[in-house]
This record gives C-alpha cells, structure tokens and sequence, in this order.
C-alpha cells in the first residue's frame, strides 16, 4: 500500500476550506497535530489570501440566532457575471432568556456581545468569540454590572499574531470612562484595565483594525467635539485624530485610514436605498449592501476610479436567512479563513449540512457550564449551540 508523505499531505490540506479541515482534523493525531503547526496555519493563511470571500452575518431577532454565509468575492466587478452563489455557514444561537449583538470583526473572526435580561438576578456581559470559516467558538469571561450603553472593539496586533478586546465603558455612574482590555489565546482569559488619557463617548458601533491600530468614533466629552481614537493594539496605548462631522464610517482604503458618509436616497418612488456601506475590498472597489435581508438580496461593487456601479444578486440553495424579511444583515469583505483559532478553541458549533447526519448518543448540545469544567477538550455537536 502506497503511503502519502506528509509534504505532499501538508500541500493538499492548504488548499482545502477552513470547514474540511475542522472536520479531517479527527482523523488521526498525524492529521491534527499537522493542522497545529505554525508552517501550516501561515501556509493555509498565504492561499486563503488569495481567494479572499465576501461574509455575510445574518441575525434572526425573533429567535437570537445568528447564520453565516460567505461567497467568492469578485476578482474583477467589471465583468458580466451578476451574481455570486453564497455558501451555507455555521448558526449560533443565544439563550431566550439573553440578547445578542455584533460588536467587531478582525483578521476573520467575530465578537458579539451577549446581554442579560432585565429580569436576569446576574446581570453582566458575555462576550463570544466566534470563527464563522470553522465555527468554532470562545466564550470570554463575564463583565458584571450594566453596560448596555458600553462599547466592544476587536483588534488584532499582526506582530506578535494576537487578538485582543477592547471594551469602552460609557453612561454609567460605575462604568462612566473604564476601558478593559483581554487577550486571546493566554493561559487565563482576564480583562485588564487599562488607562486612556482622554474621557470620550464612542458614537461608532464598528471600529476598523489596519495593521495592528483599532480606530473609531468617538467625542470628546471635554471640548464635545468629533474625534478619531486610534488604539495601538501591541502597546495597548491610545492617540487621537481631531475629527470632521462630514463622516459616519471609517474604511480602509488600500491599507490607509479612510472615512465615508453615505447619503440616504429619498425612498419615496418605491426604490431600495443602499443602507450600508460594507467596506472597500483590496482593490479599492467600494461594497455597498442592503441592511435587511430581502428576496433578491444584493450588493453592489462601485468603483470611484471609473466611476462603475455593479450589482450582484446573491443566490444559493441555503440563503433562507438572507431572503427572510427583517434579519439584519452584516458583510465582510476580503475574508480570509484563517486557522490559527483553531489552536485557542475549545467547542464547535454545527453547520446545516452537520445536522442531517445520523446522531449519536455522544452529540448533543453542551452548555457553558459544562464548556467552563473543560476548557481545553475538543467537542463536536450535531445541534444548534445555545448559551445559558
């Protein structure tokens, strides 16, 4: 029997999606000690860059659950294809009893915020991690006290490959002016205070990291102007930008520090108003999206060089949370899937495709508190994750 050597092994797996390899990782502890090498996971990041993908989050509020899609991104928007054909992702769903938000999106993960019920005895904040290209998850410790008004960053420091929490207090005789802030990946998840020279409100609920500085929103409590905080993820050190009310969102534009405002078309004679700017991908195109899911769903590439507007139509077999009407819908643009979260986690969430394989007594859906006794083990589920 001819064996495979492990080059050649190594080199296969690095062109396979992020979902194949969380599943071929069990087959034996070659395969997953493999996928836990750090010349793997860059190797697995470098080809992934090059096929960069347009994400999609879709939150359900009637039930608190959250759906994850994603398609090619369009190489050339100038071409004569018009639409894009989304992949099924992975759900995550909260408990009844909670209510979650999205609060920020680095180096291809996602942070939501979960809030306690006003009639929740321990109130707080839990903050979950989730890598939507695995789906698999990280549950942060709890941030007790009432922070509905407060804010959450993700960043992401490309020197030393960390990702850090950045969590602004706000509106609160207790809270009023504390910033915290928690690394991944260490042997003890803890938030730290840190300190910040300059009492402000954060007026953006996305912030945007561009090599290895987090920037958002915010005004100056002091003088009650519009400001820039630039947060150096590494020193964990803050700087400000004096700011202009001509803008509402900061973009990335080709590795520099942008800012936009979209103006609101009069919706009057019945046609759909571009809501929400996405982003600008790689090659200075400008990604334009509808807020709310809708059937058809698009979104729109505009390039301001040749002043171009395309629109794709999204289309795929398992795209109901985009067609179902009022989902809120947040896109991502240049997505890479990057396996080195893979390393940090401890649980996985399910995918649809997961779901119609036949059970076991050993799959089932675990709760948190059975995640806390340990931490480190590797389980799979078969059902939708909730939280408690």
């Amino acid at each position: 029997m001819c064996s495979i050597s492990n080059d050649l092994l190594v080199e296969i797996f690095s062109r396979l999606p992020a979902k194949s390899i969380r599943r071929f990782r069990c087959v034996s502890k070659l395969w997953c000690s493999m996928y836990h090498c750090p010349y793997f996971t860059e190797l697995f990041l470098t080809r992934s860059s090059a096929r960069p993908r347009l994400l999609f989050a879709v939150h359900e509020y009637h039930k608190d659950e959250w759906s994850f899609y994603s398609s090619p991104q369009p190489q050339n928007p100038n071409d004569k294809s018009s639409s894009l054909v989304v992949d099924v992702g992975f759900r995550l769903k909260f408990a009844k009893d909670t209510w979650s938000h999205f609060c920020g999106y680095a180096s291809g993960l996602i942070c939501f915020r979960r809030m306690s019920s006003p009639s929740e005895e321990d109130k707080g904040t839990v903050h979950v991690i989730c890598n939507p290209s695995t789906g698999q998850y990280e549950i942060l410790p709890k941030l007790g006290g009432d922070k509905n008004n407060s804010r959450s960053f993700l960043g992401f420091d490309p020197i030393d490959k960390q990702i850090k929490v950045l969590f602004v207090g706000a509106d609160s005789s207790c809270y009023d002016g504390e910033f915290r802030i928690l690394t991944l990946g260490t042997a003890k998840l803890s938030w730290k205070k840190i300190q910040c020279p300059s009492t402000h409100k954060t007026s953006s609920l996305r912030g945007i990291c561009i090599d290895g500085v987090l920037y958002y929103i915010a005004y100056d409590e002091t003088f009650y102007k519009k400001m820039i905080v630039c947060f150096d993820v590494r020193s964990e050190r803050f700087k400000f930008l004096e700011g202009e009310d001509l803008y509402d969102q900061l973009i990335n534009y080709k590795g520099k520090l942008g800012a936009c405002k979209v103006y609101y078309a009069d919706a009057s004679n019945g046609r759909r108003t571009l809501e929400f700017l996405v982003g600008v991908t790689a090659t200075g195109e400008i990604v334009l999206s509808m807020r709310e899911s809708s059937k058809p769903f698009n979104v729109f590439y505009f390039n301001p060089e040749r002043n171009n507007l395309q629109s794709f139509e999204i289309q795929g077999k398992h795209e109901e949370g985009l067609a179902f009407c009022r989902n809120s819908v947040y896109a991502f643009v240049d997505h890479v899937e990057d396996l080195k979260f893979i390393v940090m986690k401890t649980t996985s969430i399910s995918s649809p495709e997961e779901k119609h394989r036949p059970k076991t007594t050993a799959n089932h859906v675990i709760t948190v508190a059975h995640q806390q006794q340990d931490r480190r083990a590797f389980k799979r589920i078969n059902k939708t994750k909730q939280y408690r």
